[in-house]
C-alpha cells in the first residue's frame, strides 16, 4: 500500500471538492494538522474516518486504497491487491510490536535486576533504600503490564487442535499460564483449552 499515491490522491480529490485542509477536517471532527500527515503520506486516516472521508470525496473505499478511482471492470482485481497489502501491513505492525514486547521486557528486567543489585551493594537497609526498591518495582510492573498490552495487540494464538488463529482479551492472556508465548487458551472456535502458540499471519 502506498501511503505516498494515497495522500497525493486525497489532496487531488480535496481540492476538487473545493475543500481546504481546515474545511475536510472540520467535517470529519479531526485536526487540520490530522489532514496534512494523510496528505503528505505519514500516516492512514483513522478507520472509523474512512467511511465519511470517502464519502465527502465522493470516491469509494477500493478508491481510496488504491490511490487512484478504480475502473468498473479492475474494481476486484483491485480490492484483493489492497486486502493483501492491507494484511501486509497488518503483518509488519504485528512484528513491530513483538519487537517492542521483546525490548521492553528484557531491558526493564535488567534494569529492575542492575538497579536493586546497585542498591544493594551501596546503600545501607535503611527507609530510602526500601523506598528506592518499591518504587524500581512498581516501574517495573507497569513495564510488564504494557509488555503484555503490546503482546495482547500482536498477533494471534493458534489453537493446537483445530489451528484457529484468535487474538484473547488482555485478562485471558494475563490470567492463562504460559511457556515464553506459548499460552493455555480455550479456543473460541472448537471450545478445547489447548496451548496456543503465537503467530504473527
Amino acid at each position: 500500500m502506498n501511503q505516498i499515491k494515497i495522500g497525493e490522491f486525497i489532496a487531488l480529490k480535496r481540492k476538487e471538492v473545493g475543500l481546504t485542509q481546515a474545511e475536510l477536517a472540520e467535517k470529519l471532527l479531526v485536526s487540520d494538522r490530522a489532514v496534512s500527515k494523510w496528505e503528505n503520506g505519514v500516516c492512514m486516516p483513522d478507520a472509523s474516518n474512512i467511511p465519511e472521508l470517502c464519502k465527502i470525496l465522493k470516491i469509494s473505499i477500493n478508491d481510496l486504497f488504491s490511490g487512484e478511482v478504480v475502473d468498473m471492470k479492475d474494481n476486484t482485481k483491485k480490492a484483493e491487491e489492497n486486502i493483501l497489502a492491507l494484511k501486509a501491513n497488518e503483518e509488519e505492525v504485528n512484528k513491530k510490536l513483538f519487537f517492542a514486547v521483546h525490548f521492553m521486557g528484557i531491558f526493564s528486567t535488567i534494569f529492575f535486576i542492575g538497579f536493586t543489585f546497585l542498591l544493594a551493594v551501596t546503600m545501607e537497609e535503611s527507609k530510602a533504600f526500601i523506598w528506592i526498591f518499591l518504587l524500581a518495582a512498581a516501574v517495573y510492573i507497569i513495564c510488564m503490564f504494557g509488555c503484555l498490552a503490546l503482546d495482547t495487540a500482536a498477533g494471534y494464538q493458534e489453537c493446537k487442535n483445530c489451528h484457529h488463529k484468535f487474538k484473547p482479551s488482555f485478562k485471558k492472556i494475563f490470567l492463562a499460564p504460559h511457556i515464553g508465548y506459548t499460552r493455555k487458551l480455550k479456543c473460541p472456535k472448537c471450545g478445547k483449552k489447548t496451548w496456543c502458540k503465537k503467530v504473527m499471519k
